[in-house]
């Protein structure tokens, strides 16, 4: 779906009310869990240091809750922030080419171990891709943390498939801002733990 103007937030949710028992739109479910690549889709995986240490982990954590990794200005989701568990359905909403495209999405599985936060979602009829994106935090034995972006996609709006240079143009444009957003929100969130430290 499509619209010239800022979607409201009466829409959104008629929206979601719509796709949220609908079956997922491609078949290859959970694919971002393996190594391997997906055939026919285009597959990428980007990746960026957060930080080191604890401080650095625990802000990446809270960065994943909070659905940081949307840089906002252009792309967000609704409604948000939403609890990360599986099957909770959200949309996506980007301004690309002079319109706002709303998108559906659920999240598949969710990971929360020792050293690995975050969750894949897939896309539902009414995402003009079909596939399926992992956003993840991770800290290495090394204490390094890092944003890992992982996704397989491919065009299913005819839009999209027409536009299909713009359309990856913007998928590459939000992997930047989102590794800016991300960061940011790090860096921030270490400076306010180093200083409540400070004066405790």
């Amino acid at each position: 779906m499509f619209k010239l103007s800022r979607p409201t937030d009466r829409l959104l949710l008629n929206f979601l009310n719509e796709q949220k028992t609908l079956p997922f739109s491609y078949h290859e479910v959970n694919g971002t869990k393996g190594d391997e690549r997906i055939p026919s889709y285009d597959n990428d995986l980007n990746v960026q240091v957060l930080g080191n240490g604890e401080k650095a982990w625990q802000a990446a954590r809270e960065a994943i809750k909070q659905w940081k990794m949307f840089p906002g200005a252009w792309a967000y989701v609704h409604p948000a922030p939403l609890p990360i568990e599986t099957d909770v359905v959200v949309s996506m909403v980007a301004r690309v080419a002079g319109m706002w495209w709303i998108n559906a999405c659920r999240i598949v599985y969710v990971l929360d171990t020792e050293n690995k936060f975050g969750f894949a979602y897939g896309t539902l009829p009414g995402h003009v891709e079909k596939g399926e994106e992992l956003f993840m935090v991770e800290k290495l034995p090394d204490g390094q943390v890092q944003y890992v972006i992982k996704a397989f996609s491919k065009p299913r709006h005819w839009m999209a498939r027409f536009g299909y240079p713009l359309a990856r143009f913007h998928q590459r444009r939000f992997v930047a801002d989102s590794k800016r957003s991300m960061l940011a929100f790090v860096e921030r969130n270490e400076e306010v733990l180093h200083r409540t430290n400070h004066l405790s």
